[in-house]
C-alpha cells in the first residue's frame, strides 16, 4: 500500500505542476489567452482517459495470459517500470529548470496562432505521459496483476491523490515550508531507490525462471534483523531493493544498477552545467 501511495503522490504532484503552470499562464493572460482555458481542461480529460485506457488494457491483458506467458509479461513490465523511473529522474534533471519557460513558450506560440487545439494536445500529452508512467509503475508493483484491484489499493490511490493536492497547495505558498527544488531532489532519490527495488524484483523473477543463475544461493541471512517477508520488511524491500537473504546475482545486479544510475545522473547533471557555462560565455 505504501509503495502505491508514494507513486500516486509523486506522479500526481508532477502532473499538477504542469497543469498549474499552464492554468496560471492562461488565467492571468489577456482575454485572448483566457479562451484557451476550456481547451486546457479538455486536454486534462483526454490525458486522464488515455492513462485509464492503458490501465484497463494492462489488467485485461493479464486476464488473457496464463502460466509462463503471464509471468514473462509481468517480469517485462517490472523492468520497463524500472527503466521509466530512471528515465523520468534523468529527464527532470535535464529539463526541470526550464520546464516552466519551455511550456510558456509553447503556450505563447499557440495563443498567437489561435491554435487552441495545440494547447489541448500539449496538456493531453503531458498528462498522458505522467498518467501512463504511473500506470506502468503501479503495475510493476503488482497493482492489478491478478486481474483485480484490492480495496486497500484503491484507498492508497485516493490517499496519494489527496496528499498530492495538499503538497501542491503547500508548495504554492511561496516556498515558506519547502521548495520545489528540495521536493524534487528528495523524491528523485526515493524514486531511484524504488527503481532499484523494481530491478531486484525483476532479477528475482528471472532467477526463478532459471534465466539468470544465482551464482551463490545465499550470501547472508539478516532475517533476524529485518525480514523482507514481513509487513515492514516487505515495504523496505520494495522501496530500496533490500533482500534479507540475497543470492550473489542479486548483489551483482544491485551494484550494476547503481553504477549505471551514477553514470547517467552524472551525465545528466553535466548537460545543464555546460548550457549555463555556454550562456555565461
Amino acid at each position: 500500500m505504501g509503495q502505491v501511495l508514494f507513486i500516486v503522490w509523486r506522479e500526481s504532484v508532477e502532473a499538477l505542476l504542469v497543469v498549474g503552470i499552464l492554468y496560471a499562464w492562461l488565467k492571468n493572460g489577456d482575454e485572448n489567452a483566457q479562451r484557451g482555458l476550456p481547451y486546457l481542461w479538455a486536454g486534462v480529460a483526454a490525458g486522464l482517459l488515455a492513462a485509464v485506457a492503458l490501465g484497463a488494457a494492462l489488467v485485461g491483458f493479464t486476464e488473457v495470459l496464463s502460466g509462463d506467458a503471464q509471468d514473462y509479461f509481468q517480469t517485462a513490465m517490472v523492468l520497463v517500470a524500472c527503466v521509466l523511473i530512471v528515465q523520468m529522474v534523468l529527464w527532470m534533471k535535464q529539463h526541470g529548470r526550464t520546464l516552466k519557460r519551455d511550456m510558456e513558450k509553447s503556450l505563447q506560440k499557440s495563443t498567437q496562432d489561435a491554435n487552441w487545439w495545440g494547447v489541448a494536445v500539449l496538456v493531453a500529452l503531458a498528462i498522458a505521459r505522467e498518467g501512463s508512467e504511473t500506470v506502468i509503475f503501479l503495475y510493476g508493483l503488482g497493482f492489478g496483476q491478478s486481474g483485480h484491484v484490492d480495496a486497500s489499493q484503491y484507498l492508497a490511490v485516493a490517499i496519494g491523490l489527496g496528499l498530492a493536492f495538499l503538497t501542491f497547495y503547500l508548495l504554492q505558498l511561496g516556498g515558506k515550508i519547502f521548495s520545489w527544488r528540495l521536493f524534487f531532489r528528495v523524491t528523485e532519490i526515493m524514486l531511484l531507490f524504488l527503481g532499484a527495488g523494481l530491478f531486484q524484483t525483476g532479477v528475482d523473477k528471472l532467477i526463478d525462471k532459471e534465466i539468470l543463475p544465482t551464482l551463490v544461493d545465499q550470501v547472508w541471512n539478516t532475517s533476524a534483523i529485518l525480514d523482507d517477508s514481513g509487513t515492514f520488511g516487505s515495504l523496505v524491500a520494495t522501496l530500496t531493493g533490500y533482500r534479507a537473504h540475497p543470492a550473489l546475482m542479486n548483489l551483482v545486479a544491485y551494484a550494476v544498477y547503481w553504477a549505471v544510475v551514477w553514470l547517467l545522473v552524472r551525465r545528466a547533471n553535466r548537460g545543464p552545467a555546460q548550457r549555463t557555462a555556454g550562456r555565461a560565455a
